[in-house]
């Protein structure tokens, strides 16, 4: 069993990883809002939401070195952009 003294320094990282991540998501909303403002006003025939329907629901996996896996990059701005052209 492990002693208090152990448990809490890993306890305060943990939180703390937690917490720059969280402002991480925050200030990433925050550029990226008007982007997805404009994104949203240009969607007319409802792509978008589609798209956002889709990766709700669950999904067979995905073959490793398919096109369509690499082409979704997590970091991306525009990357899910690419359905509205």
């Amino acid at each position: 069993m492990q002693s208090l003294a152990l448990q809490l320094p890993t306890t305060f990282v943990d939180d703390a990883i937690e917490l720059v991540t969280g402002f991480g998501r925050a200030i990433f909303a925050l550029a990226t809002a008007p982007i997805e403002r404009i994104a949203r006003a240009c969607d007319v025939a409802g792509v978008l939401e589609q798209r956002r329907a889709d990766r709700r629901a669950p999904r067979p996996p995905v073959q490793r070195g398919s096109r369509r896996e690499s082409r979704r990059c997590r970091w991306s701005l525009f990357g899910g952009l690419n359905d509205l052209t």
